[in-house]
């Protein structure tokens, strides 16, 4: 399959999202994938799809904190956009692969890139399944086959399947800023584990643009060795922009921010 790189500077929740949404639309109409690396312009606490919110999280400690919040296509438990690094996979999803070996090829080469840059993860054994999404943290503890560092876990992922294709994305602490998710939920900060972050692995905070650089090295190098730049500009592909523009539209809508 033919594979694309797209690094995009900060942006909103709804936009990053967006963007997503309609790069997954787009692995649909076209049949391609694309690797993505991207950051926030503000604190962003993102929702699980299915994830229950209105009765959880204060919206008067959300507002005195100055964060945003937006609801993920995708599942699992809140996490918190800060000081970390996001990354995205969309690509069409054939109906003979299974969702964990996408998983797993998606972690392979998270871990390959994590190693680059000095970080000795490790996939987290097989175990005990996570309680379903509630109060605790996405980064609360790792699932079986996510990526952590001594024990404790450094990406957070999820995925989803529509209609032929796929999204998966997640997060790369940078710092831990956590226990902040913990604390609008009305949770003591005491009781949430620390997570790993790359700072305390390399001493020092690599970038979004040295995480792409190295993911992007690494895509070549396993998944397509002639993977390049996908722009995004709408006289290039109108599509993926008519897409992201509705979808953002949707990520707006408090209706999907707090339908549960």
């Amino acid at each position: 399959m033919r594979w694309h790189l797209l690094l995009t500077p900060p942006l909103d929740g709804a936009d990053n999202m967006a963007i997503d949404a309609a790069l997954m639309a787009r692995a649909r109409r076209v049949g391609d994938g694309v690797v993505r690396v991207y950051s926030w312009a503000e604190p962003t606490l993102s929702l699980g799809r299915n994830q229950y919110a209105r009765e959880l999280y204060s919206a008067e400690r959300v507002r005195a904190r100055a964060l945003r919040v937006v609801r993920r296509a995708t599942g699992g438990r809140a996490l918190l956009h800060h000081r970390e690094i996001t990354y995205s996979v969309t690509a069409p999803a054939h109906p003979q692969e299974s969702l964990a070996r996408s998983y797993s090829a998606i972690n392979a080469l998270l871990l390959a890139t994590l190693r680059t840059l000095g970080v000795d993860a490790q996939l987290a054994p097989r175990g005990e399944r996570l309680p379903p999404p509630g109060s605790a943290p996405c980064f609360e503890r790792p699932a079986p086959g996510e990526l952590m560092l001594a024990g404790r876990k450094l990406v957070g992922s999820a995925q989803y399947r529509e209609q032929g294709a796929m999204l998966q994305h997640g997060s790369i602490l940078v710092h831990d800023d956590q226990a902040i998710v913990a604390q609008l939920a009305g949770l003591e900060e005491e009781t949430v584990p620390a997570a790993a972050t790359l700072f305390g692995a390399l001493g020092r905070e690599p970038g979004p643009v040295e995480f792409a650089e190295a993911l992007f090295a690494e895509v070549r190098r396993s998944w397509d060795a002639d993977a390049y730049a996908l722009p995004l500009d709408p006289s290039v592909d109108p599509s993926l922009d008519a897409a992201r523009r509705d979808a953002r539209t949707r990520f707006l809508d408090d209706g999907w921010t707090w339908r549960r």
